[in-house]
This record gives structure tokens, C-alpha cells and sequence, in this order.
């Protein structure tokens, strides 16, 4: 009870404070903005036959739609959501690593980083159109059989019609890019207006946003007497447990001691204190979910290209969640991708010259390259846990789900990305509320004395 006062209290100081009370709204109006997007259904589709289809069918699209919030499940404008965005960033910086041009520009700072997102939008508008016509194609082709035992398409008569369903599949392309096009747009507004990562956020809506769903499905399980009370009860223990499992995995971290050398500054002795350089256990947060979830979209992105190709369908099957493929895969690029960003976002270098510009030292450990090579060796050890947990959160709760028979996913990706934006969210809440000499929500006890603004 404590800890939800604390928690009320730090929400109404933050709407005290009028600048951050303007951006918490201006977050809010986009996201409400975004979840309406969400249920326009594109011209077409009959989204209740695709419903059905959703609801009794067990693949990878249904990862995906759980991503965009129920969005995809009805073919709306907003279908794709922000993954070509996301899949386009992997992509650039990627290339980084290989093309000199790219890492030029990654080192230029705000000007660089400008072009490159440029080079991203660009790049987001080409995935979009891709996927959008595969998806269109796809849904002139999908037959779905009824509780009737008719099988029918999800496509009204009128765009039924006419050789291969062309203009169905323009139009869908077309609305399904200018959808993500916009979206792309609302998380940027949301990171240069709002509080927190836009394009996180926007992920984190949509994963809240078929929230309701669930539970009203896993419901009417136990209603209908489909589900026992006691499976139920252990489903919500478990929920419980992977999100403080994962909030204390997010909350860790290793710190270094460090050491500012002393000074004698007339007859006053200057520094020699003590501080520390934190490193998270999970060093890459829940970047490399994200990308590796992307990725493991493509296999049936393109089949849903060429749905009459046995071979391509095979290989989509091989790679719906709960698979043995589809876990090692996953797994193995989760681990990638955390050292791959870890590597990104710290450079042991810079770090080290840092420090010794600033007079800083590790106890024990030489300035310069040596101090470069133990913060190395750090971040390697600490970012293989971090990656592990990543992996086994990711993957192992598809087992769990399957063993319970649950109409909903409890864990892993969804949840890992709803709880760690949400860290990053308050975080930034925090730091701003105690700017203002406010109470946060992540710290106990009030700042004492008010920080220089």
C-alpha cells in the first residue's frame, strides 16, 4: 500500500509541474490517437472471417499482432505498426559495421545521426511497401472455414473480383505504408514532445492494448469451465513472478569503484573521494528482444508472399513460437544482439579516456588502455547473463503456455518489453521530478536541498 501511494503521489507532483504536465498529455493524446488508428479496418476486408482465423490458428502472426495491439488481427491501417521501422533501424546499423560511409556518419554526432534517420525513414517507407503487399496478397488468397464448416475469404465480393485482386492489393499496400509512415511519425513527436522513447512506447501500447482481450478470453475459459480455477490462480502466480523476476534483473547492475585523486588547493585538501561506474546486468534493456523479434517475423512475412509454395509454407511452420527452430533461433540472435548493442552503446575507449581526462582511476588498475580493457572485460562477463535471461524470458514461456493450455502469451517478449519501457518511462519521469525537488517513484526518502537547473 505504501509503494501505490508513493507511486499516486509521484503522478499528481508530476502534473504540479506545468511543462511535464503538458508533455504527459501530449504522450497520452498520441498514444489514445494511435489505438484509434488501431481499429479502422483497411476497404475490403471482412475482419470478423479474419478474426476467426486468428483466434483458432497458432503462428507467428500472432506474436506480431500482439506487437500492434489486435491491429494486425484486423487488417487495419495500422497493421504493420512500427516493425519496418524498427527492422529498418537493425538494418542501418548493421551496415554500420561494414560500410565506412555508415560508421562516418555514426561518428559525426548530430548531424550524423540526423542523415542516418533519414537514411531510416527512407528505408522504413521500402520495408513497408514489401511487407504490405505480401500481407495483401496473402489476405486475396486466405480462405477460412467457419463454426458452419463453409470455407470463406476474408475479402468482400467487390474485392474479390478482378484478375489476382490487384486493386485490393494496391490500396491495402498503400494504406498499410502510409500507416506505418504515421506511426513512424507519433513516436517521433512522442520522444521530441512527450516523456520517454516514442517508438518504444508505441509498442508498449499496443502489447497494453490487447491486454483486455486476454484476460476477457482467459475469462470466459474458467467461466465456461474450460480452464480450472487452480490453473488459474498458478497462471496469475506466474505472471506475478516473471514480472518481478524481471524487474529485479532490470534494477541490477554492477558497479565499479572509482577514485578521484587528491588535491591541495592552498591549505584545503580537494577529492579523494570515492564513487562508482554502473554497469546494468542487462546492459542492452530490451533492444535486443525487440530486434531479434523482428527477425524472426520474416519467415512468414515472406511465405505469406508465395502461399501456394509448399516449401515456403514448410519452412514458416518450422518457425511459429513454442518450435524447437523458432527457440534456438531466437535465442541465438537475442545473444547477438545484446552484445552487438552492448557494443554499440558503450565503448570501453571513450570511457577510459574519459576518466583520465576528468583525473578519475579504477583502484588497482592503470589509466588508459588498461582501464579501457578492464571496463572490456566487464561489460563481456556481465552482458553473457544479461543475455541469457533475455533468451530464456523470451523463449520460455511459449512452453509454459502450450503446458497450461492458456488462450493467452503470460511472459517473455511482451511482458519484458511492457515492464522495461515502463522502467525506462518512470525513470525519465523521475529524473525530471527531481529536478523540481519531488519525490519520484523509483527512490525512497525526498531529495534534500534543490539541484542546480
Amino acid at each position: 500500500m505504501e509503494a501505490l501511494k508513493k507511486a499516486i503521489d509521484a503522478f499528481v507532483n508530476a502534473f504540479k509541474i506545468e511543462d511535464l504536465r503538458k508533455k504527459l498529455i501530449f504522450t497520452l493524446v498520441v498514444l489514445i490517437i494511435y489505438r484509434i488508428g488501431a481499429h479502422i479496418t483497411i476497404p475490403g476486408v471482412n475482419s470478423a472471417i479474419l478474426g476467426e482465423y486468428f483466434r483458432n490458428s497458432n503462428n507467428l502472426f500472432g506474436l506480431y499482432d500482439s506487437f500492434t495491439g489486435g491491429a494486425f488481427a484486423k487488417a487495419t491501417v495500422f497493421a504493420l505498426g512500427i516493425m519496418p521501422y524498427i527492422s529498418a533501424s537493425i538494418i542501418i546499423q548493421l551496415m554500420g559495421s561494414v560500410i565506412p560511409g555508415i560508421q562516418m556518419l555514426q561518428k559525426e554526432g548530430q548531424e550524423g545521426r540526423a542523415k542516418l534517420n533519414q537514411y531510416t525513414r527512407y528505408f522504413t517507407v521500402a520495408l513497408s511497401a514489401l511487407q504490405g503487399w505480401g500481407i495483401s496478397v496473402w489476405l486475396s488468397n486466405l480462405k477460412v472455414t467457419v463454426a458452419t464448416g463453409a470455407s470463406l475469404s476474408v475479402l468482400a465480393d467487390d474485392f474479390a473480383s478482378g484478375p489476382g485482386n490487384i486493386g485490393f492489393r494496391l490500396l491495402a499496400t498503400l494504406t498499410f505504408t502510409a500507416g506505418t509512415i504515421f506511426v513512424m511519425y507519433l513516436g517521433e513527436q512522442i520522444t521530441s514532445h512527450g516523456v520517454g522513447n516514442g517508438i518504444s512506447l508505441i509498442i508498449f501500447a499496443g502489447i497494453v492494448g490487447g491486454l483486455p482481450r486476454a484476460v476477457l478470453a482467459e475469462t470466459e475459459m474458467l467461466k465456461e469451465g474450460i480452464q480450472p480455477l487452480a490453473i488459474e490462480i498458478f497462471i496469475l502466480a506466474m505472471v506475478v513472478l516473471i514480472i518481478g523476476f524481471i524487474v529485479f534483473v532490470e534494477t541490477a547492475n554492477r558497479r565499479i569503484p572509482l577514485q578521484s585523486p587528491r588535491r591541495t588547493i592552498g591549505n584545503k585538501v580537494m577529492g579523494g573521494q570515492s564513487s562508482y561506474l554502473p554497469f546494468k546486468v542487462n546492459t542492452a534493456g530490451v533492444i535486443p528482444v525487440i530486434f531479434a523479434s523482428c527477425i524472426m517475423f520474416i519467415p512468414a512475412m515472406i511465405a505469406s508472399w508465395f502461399p501456394n509454395v509448399s516449401v515456403m509454407q514448410a519452412f514458416a511452420t518450422a518457425f511459429i513460437p513454442g518450435h524447437l527452430a523458432y527457440s534456438v533461433v531466437d535465442a541465438l540472435l537475442i545473444i547477438f544482439f545484446t552484445y552487438f548493442y552492448t557494443a554499440i552503446q558503450y565503448n570501453p575507449n571513450d570511457i577510459a579516456e574519459n576518466l583520465k581526462k576528468s583525473g578519475g582511476f579504477i583502484p588497482g588498475v592503470r589509466p588508459g588502455k588498461q582501464t579501457a580493457e578492464y571496463i572490456d572485460h566487464v561489460l563481456t562477463r556481465i552482458s553473457l547473463p544479461g543475455s541469457l535471461f533475455l533468451a530464456l524470458i523470451s523463449v520460455g514461456p511459449w512452453y509454459l503456455k502450450d503446458a497450461l493450455n492458456m488462450s493467452f502469451y503470460i511472459g517473455g517478449t511482451s511482458v519484458l518489453i511492457v515492464v522495461g519501457v515502463a522502467l525506462d518511462t518512470l525513470r525519465q519521469l523521475e529524473a525530471q521530478l527531481h529536478t523540481k525537488n519531488y519525490e519520484g517513484f523509483l527512490k525512497r526518502g525526498r531529495i534534500r536541498g534543490r539541484m542546480a537547473s
